[in-house]
């Protein structure tokens, strides 16, 4: 079968994440422009990742019962409008709300892609197609922040404005790779569904440990981000420099997901996770170091190689484990684990820093990494996942909306 609809996905998710990846920093740059201080700047970015906790799991439900591919442009148009609203706001509270839509909508996309690819991915393809989606994210990541750099300058108020209305016509060209995304579903399968209580999800082998998995990375991932800034100010490095070892760890994490499929064929997939959740957190630790720039280069590009594992496996883990009829809920449940960590990792980060010192966030990182690391290894030794890992060396032929996979005995916690 083609994959010609993973290719224009992955493009579309790019732009869509660069946008949103030159937004935030640019909403920062325009609520400043409008008086705010660190608090008002804070609970606009809270909003964010808050607000869209109270539709991820409504919204995991509606794609477990129907189409994925309609949330797709409903993100992208709430991306935009939120990019394009917030660039013409002139009060924080509107900035707020308008900051809450861009995450609402991204939520929208991130939740209706993730759901395409599991459902259109045999087992065995899972792994890899999760990975290809994700360098999506990375290009955007990697893109966004330095386009908002170069439209910000001088006249805050006023190119932080253009900045954000540039991210809005960046997040519309998605629009232009969402055509024939999603197999045709028969009316009949998407009509049959359960509804499998939440509870029931959570308590899943396998999944709470995805959902684990996926918070840490993230979160090592975004206070890298706020925090290297500090220690390099610390430690005279300029901010020119910090940019591009930002850089370097973005082009690595691209790198990682481009090979993820043969080492996962070589090492196995719950050795892979393991092993790079536990040499991340190890190198977390490490940027606490008062290191040489080029030792710290080199820590970042092998700490960004190993976070590109975390987000993609972590996918697999929960899809697999989930019960087959909830497979988006519990993709929408890994989202809320990821918002929180957005929310309680930077506060948590900032009362570490205020007692102990700028370097230990990076400490506790290499903590909860290495928590991951033992919790990923302890679901792939699970006789059930190793059953799923068994399966998955096969060809599964799908229906366009569920696999037609053995039954699995009740005591697996399927």
């Amino acid at each position: 079968m083609s994959r010609s609809w993973l290719l224009r996905l992955v493009i579309a998710f790019s732009f869509a994440q660069g946008a949103v990846s030159m937004a935030r920093p640019a909403v920062s740059y325009r609520a400043l422009a409008l008086g705010a201080d660190e608090r008002a700047i804070g609970v606009i970015a809270g909003v964010y990742a808050l607000l869209p906790l109270f539709a991820a799991v409504p919204l995991g439900r509606r794609t477990d019962h129907g189409r994925c591919a309609p949330l797709l442009p409903v993100g992208v148009v709430l991306i935009s409008g939120g990019c394009a609203l917030s660039g013409l706001a002139d009060s924080l509270p509107a900035m707020a709300v308008w900051s809450g839509v861009m995450g609402l909508g991204h939520l929208c996309f991130v939740i209706g892609a993730q759901s395409i690819v599991a459902r259109q991915s045999a087992s065995a393809e899972q792994d890899r197609n999760f990975g290809h989606f994700t360098i999506g994210a990375s290009l955007g990541q990697l893109v966004g922040p330095v386009a908002a750099g170069a439209v910000i300058g001088g006249d805050m108020a006023r190119t932080s404005a253009l900045a954000l209305l540039v991210s809005a016509a960046v997040g519309s060209v998605s629009l232009t790779s969402l055509w024939r995304i999603e197999h045709p579903v028969p009316r009949a399968a998407a009509g049959a569904r359960t509804k499998v209580p939440v509870h029931r999800i959570l308590r899943t082998r396998g999944v709470p440990a995805g959902i684990f998995i996926s918070l840490a990375v993230l979160s090592a991932t975004d206070i890298l981000t706020a925090y290297l800034p500090v220690i390099g100010e610390h430690r005279g490095i300029a901010p020119a420099v910090i940019g591009l070892l930002l850089s370097l760890r973005a082009a690595a994490t691209i790198a990682c997901r481009l090979v993820m499929t043969p080492m996962i064929r070589v090492i196995g997939r719950t050795a892979l996770l393991t092993v790079t959740c536990l040499l991340a957190g190890l190198l977390c630790a490490g940027v606490a170091l008062p290191v040489p720039v080029w030792a710290l280069a080199l820590m970042l590009a092998v700490l960004g190689f190993c976070l590109g594992v975390g987000q993609p496996l972590s996918m697999t883990t929960v899809v697999q484990a989930a019960p087959a009829e909830a497979r988006s809920t519990a993709l929408a449940l890994r989202l809320t684990g990821n918002r929180l960590g957005q929310v309680a990792a930077p506060a948590s980060a900032g009362l570490v820093a205020g007692i102990a010192g700028t370097a230990a966030p990076f400490v506790m990182l290499g903590v909860l990494l290495v928590a991951a690391a033992g919790l990923g290894l302890r679901a792939g030794r699970h006789p059930a996942a190793a059953g799923r890992a068994e399966h998955g060396a096969r060809p599964v032929r799908t229906t366009g909306h569920l696999e037609k996979r053995p039954r699995v005995n009740d005591r697996s916690g399927r």
